[in-house]
């Protein structure tokens, strides 16, 4: 196994969530993530709210965007930047709501706190409007 797959660096532990999420690994996804996560949707977002626990995370958030939207993605390969336990990525989604067949294509960022090898907390902050936008006939 590489050092990159047990390592407890904070950046480390996010990248592996976001490779979890693009290969729509679900249970490497909720590995990464601590008993007690709070995982936070911003509001205005479809999905705004706090979620708990990985299992919550993934049945609220992942799950429901893969019911929504063709090819959901988080790509996380512009910036991370990482000070002690907090990891800021500035990423993008990609995606085609299922029902309006318009792609979206925006700007995020993604502020994690990792402890102990788990992420503890996470916040999204992106333009809602332009995924509201695509969702609209």
């Amino acid at each position: 196994m590489s050092e990159f797959a047990t390592s407890a660096a904070p950046a480390d532990v996010v990248r592996r969530q976001y490779l979890a999420s693009a290969a729509g690994d679900l249970a490497a996804l909720r590995a990464t993530l601590a008993p007690d996560v709070e995982w936070t949707e911003m509001a205005g977002f479809p999905l705004a709210g706090t979620y708990r626990t990985p299992e919550g995370v993934t049945a609220n958030v992942m799950e429901k965007l893969g019911e929504d939207w063709d090819g959901w993605t988080a790509h996380d390969d512009d910036t991370y930047v990482a000070d002690g336990e907090n990891v800021v990525v500035l990423a993008r989604y990609t995606a085609t709501h299922k029902t309006t067949g318009k792609p979206v294509d925006v700007r995020v960022a993604h502020h994690f706190v990792v402890r102990g090898g788990l992420i503890v907390r996470f916040e999204q902050f992106t333009d809602t409007a332009l995924v509201r936008d695509a969702m609209s006939a």
